[in-house]
């Protein structure tokens, strides 16, 4: 209780929230906690509020009138990258969360916080990590990586998110599939692009991939309804190894087996996390091979005529997870990467040169 009293004392906290009732709770607790408290009743002076001065910590609503949240948030993160952000929303949209959250965000709550201990929570581990992590850029997901002494200081909003996803199906499904990536991408003469026909009333597969520095894309599948009630927790925390993983590596990956290895110890540290069916890769543009661990999803490789069949091996998870590497050749202009027996979605991703 110290230490917390001692993190928040003095902190420089800026609140931008139109809602004069629910802005004046949030001072009032603030101060109590020997915070030094600024607000702002919305985007536009809450700009010029962080151009008189630099706050450690801001607290934001998404639904403003004047210049939207959303707008608001996506300045900071152009101007002012190295200030933390808390989201507060009051709109239950996922999908305006979820946005939120690729602009580096370091954390959300929704209206209404029956629990003003939550909030404290959030803003104790986020200034927690901020102070010891200085060179490090962390989102929200990498805040579900979390050990030593941190793992006591966030546990209960830890466990108050994992809650309100596990009672909120739709909602759940609606952040995973706005933490998607951009349907294309190209890196040099090489262009990605997926293709996701999925069922609404199902939780999703999900994809994210990192161009590296060494001529490769890193990718991995996940199907998260495989996952239990667990499942999107596990999702969010996958993505927080995968992404955390190549960024202290500094987007270099020496093999995929070595990225499935980090991301099952994540899973097996972590407490909360469920096995799940997955699919990892490393697309090498120079040698074009395509390597591969199928960790629970099979697939088709189709390359001109030529199709190689996948097998799906043991569930990412699994504490006897040992799923060999399976190497294969693409072709001058690419090829297609097709999920296999799944019958709640059609999903494939291309790999093509360009003009």
């Amino acid at each position: 209780m110290k230490k917390e009293i001692l993190l928040l004392k003095g902190k420089n906290i800026l609140i931008v929230e139109d809602d004069p009732v629910f802005r004046t709770m949030l001072v009032g607790f603030l101060k109590s906690q020997e915070c030094q408290v600024r607000e702002a009743e919305d985007g536009l002076i809450g700009l010029r509020a962080l151009k008189d001065e630099i706050p450690d910590l801001l607290l934001c609503d998404l639904s403003m009138p004047v210049m939207t949240g959303m707008e608001f948030v996506e300045e900071v993160a152009l101007q002012y990258p190295m200030i933390p952000v808390i989201v507060i929303s009051g709109t239950g949209n996922m999908t305006d969360v979820a946005q939120a959250l690729r602009l580096g965000v370091k954390d959300f709550l929704i209206k209404p916080i029956d629990n003003i201990m939550v909030l404290k929570s959030s803003i104790i581990s986020v200034l927690k990590l901020q102070d010891s992590a200085r060179q490090k850029q962390q989102d929200f997901s990498q805040r579900w990586i979390i050990d030593g002494d941190d793992s006591g200081l966030v546990e209960e909003e830890l466990q108050w998110h994992i809650s309100e996803l596990k009672n909120n199906p739709q909602a759940a499904r609606e952040l995973l599939m706005g933490l998607m990536p951009d349907l294309q991408s190209r890196c040099g003469r090489w262009k990605l692009s997926y293709r996701a026909l999925q069922a609404a009333e199902i939780s999703p597969v999900i994809f994210d991939y990192i161009w590296l520095i060494d001529g490769q894309l890193a990718f991995y599948m996940v199907d998260t309804s495989s996952g239990g009630e667990n499942s999107t927790a596990t999702a969010l925390l996958i993505r927080a190894c995968f992404n955390d993983f190549l960024r202290q590596q500094g987007n270099y990956l020496s093999s995929v087996q070595h990225l499935v290895t980090q991301i099952e110890l994540g899973l097996q540290y972590s407490g909360y996390a469920t096995p799940v069916k997955g699919l990892f890769g490393v697309f090498n543009l120079a040698e074009k091979q395509l390597h591969l661990i199928a960790a629970g999803l099979g697939g088709k490789l189709q390359v001109g005529e030529q199709c190689a069949m996948i097998t799906a091996g043991q569930w990412l998870g699994d504490k006897a997870c040992d799923n060999p590497l399976i190497i294969l050749p693409m072709s001058d202009v690419g090829g297609r990467l097709s999920l296999c027996d799944i019958e709640h979605v059609n999903f494939s991703v291309n790999f093509e040169t360009v003009i």
